[in-house]
């Protein structure tokens, strides 16, 4: 990873726990009924939204039922049966003005259905994390193209990559499609931090995982950044830059002593005691250069 991070052209960042703190909190519902419904069907699921529904839904002291027959569909919703009803809470192609708007403020809106009906909608919110603005204007000023690819639609995946400085998107992408993606580039970084993100983790030329992130994430990448400190990105791609500096250096130095003193011994103008002293002093400046790494401000 070390030999090809400095080669990475285009990095490609996961939105939900890579970007934002993935600490999301619902901000506006359309109708206060539907939260029991839509808490209770969040129950079964392991999404930072639903986290963020079921905190509200306890802050309140909503009372919530069993759910029978549950199902996440990837990338769409889940749903289930409470009380002899099918529900279905998640995305929706039929928006209103109102659902238009808080897309635009970035927020994550999800219709709550019974059948065909519409019941109402409840919008979540996430923040970037502390660094992200800084971080993806210092890729961009290196020439490094930066993406970010969500789930979410493209009002909504607009408006984070705006407040991000990211001025290309892959919105409503399905997990599984995440590292098809990634598979359209070369010399590509992918950051991610979920279990959906492992297959692209892997596709890339180089995989970032967040060391706040799962497990299989971190085993799929190359790189894993053991702080929460989204700068780290940086890092890892200037220690692979400043590290492979120094190897080329390392590289012409031995070969330098090798090219000017081997043709001189083997014509007898190298003393043998001036031949053990070079051939120290090779190894020695190779060590020395290298240590130069401790030094050097990543």
């Amino acid at each position: 990873s070390l030999e090809t991070a400095h080669k990475v052209t285009t990095i490609i960042f996961d939105k939900t726990g890579t970007l934002t703190k993935g600490q999301p909190v619902v901000t506006d519902i359309s109708d206060s009924k539907i939260v029991s419904i839509v808490a209770s069907l969040e129950q079964g699921s392991e999404h930072t939204l639903g986290e963020a529904i079921l905190t509200y839904a306890r802050e309140k002291k909503v009372k919530l039922s069993k759910v029978t027959k549950f199902r996440g569909i990837a990338g769409s919703g889940i749903e289930g049966v409470i009380n002899n009803k099918k529900y279905f809470f998640g995305k929706t192609n039929d928006k209103s003005d109102e659902i238009k708007k808080l897309e635009s403020q970035g927020k994550t809106v999800m219709v709550l259905k019974e059948g065909a009906r519409e019941l109402g909608f409840m919008a979540v919110a996430d923040t970037l994390k502390d660094g992200v603005k800084d971080v993806i204007q210092k890729l961009n000023d290196k020439g490094i193209e930066t993406w970010m690819v969500t789930g979410d639609n493209p009002r909504t995946a607009n408006a984070i990559a705006k407040q991000a400085g990211i001025k290309n998107i892959m919105a409503e992408v399905l997990p599984s499609e995440k590292s098809d993606k990634v598979k359209e580039f070369t010399n590509v970084a992918f950051v991610g931090d979920g279990v959906n993100d492992a297959p692209a983790l892997a596709a890339a030329t180089v995989g970032i995982a967040m060391g706040t992130g799962t497990d299989v994430a971190m085993e799929s990448a190359g790189v894993t950044l053991l702080n929460k400190d989204f700068k780290s990105i940086l890092s890892a791609i200037n220690l692979s830059k400043v590290t492979m500096r120094v190897i080329k250096q390392n590289l012409f130095w031995a070969f330098a002593y090798n090219i000017v003193l081997i043709p001189a011994a083997s014509l007898g103008l190298l003393n043998p005691m001036l031949a053990s002293f070079a051939m120290a002093a090779s190894s020695i400046s190779v060590v020395l250069n290298s240590l130069r790494l401790n030094r050097i401000k990543i």
